[in-house]
Parts: C-alpha cells; structure tokens; sequence
C-alpha cells in the first residue's frame, strides 16, 4: 500500500509539475539552407560555373565518382555525350536518394579522357541547369580511367534541406 501511494503520488507530482511550468521548449528548427551563388566574369558564365558557392545549413551529401556502367558483358559503351547524359542521370538517383537533385549540387569535379570532349561537356551541363545556377566546377583531363572505355567521371559535394 505505501508503494501504491508513494506511485500515484509521484505520477500526480510530475503531471502538475508539467500543468504549472515545466520549462519545456519546442526543438529548435533548422533553417532551409541558404545558397548564395557568386557571380562569375563572362568567361565564367561563359563557361557554365560560378566560382563559388556559399551555403549556410542543410545536410552535406558528399558524391563519389559518377561514371558510365558497364554493358551486360562487362563493356563500355557510349559516345562522350552519351557518357555524360548517363553520368548526370547516375548522379541525379544519387541525390533524389538522398533527398536532393542536380540542383543541390554546390560544387563538382570532371575528369575528362580528352581535353577535346569540354565544349560538348559544357553544352550538356547547360542543359541540366537550365536557371544558370551552375555548381562551382573544376575540369581536369587525365591520361585514363580504371576501365577502359570510360570518357568522363563527375563526383560532386550538395547541399539538401534537412
């Protein structure tokens, strides 16, 4: 019986402790996050990037390299345009995955087989950001990829709302 009564008047005791001011907060929210694209010179915009991108808050996803996937017998396949619409769309499932799209991208990086392939890279990479807020961009050419046939690779760093 004292058990019973020392229970009840414990649960008693905290329901008025709550009722009369328990010092309780909400969570605090989080903030979209805010992205601040610097504008570039002509040539920059020109060249579809913005040399850099401010972001305050938001969850960062970082991307790894987005390639070609091999055909059913292990190959390779693709011109370079084709290469890099696939590459984009590999990215994209990365990102809605995570909750984002293309769009969250704040910056990436493109490794190129041939220096040749940059102007048809930066006419697809047009297309995919249609408004002009183009992610901060660093193009590199390399003498080769892990697999052979490989033309392009993109990796990249977004920023989605929480």
């Amino acid at each position: 019986m004292n058990r019973s009564l020392v229970g009840v008047l414990g649960i008693a005791g905290g329901g008025f402790w709550l009722l009369t001011g328990a010092n309780v907060r909400p969570a605090p929210q989080q903030p979209s996050p805010s992205v601040q694209y610097i504008e570039g010179n002509a040539y920059q915009k020109q060249r579809g990037y913005a040399p850099a991108v401010v972001t305050k808050g938001g969850r960062i996803v970082w991307l790894a390299g987005h390639n070609v996937t091999p055909d059913a017998n292990g190959k390779i396949v693709g011109d370079f345009e084709a290469q890099a619409r696939e590459a984009f769309a590999l990215m994209d499932r990365t990102l809605k995955a995570s909750g984002g799209s293309l769009q969250n991208l704040v910056t990436m990086t493109i490794f190129l087989k041939d220096p040749r392939y940059a102007d048809e890279f930066l006419k697809v990479r047009r297309e995919k950001f249609p408004d002009g807020k183009f992610p901060s961009s660093t193009l590199i050419t390399i003498s080769d990829f892990a697999q052979p046939g490989i033309l392009i690779e993109m990796q990249g760093v977004a920023v989605i709302a929480d």
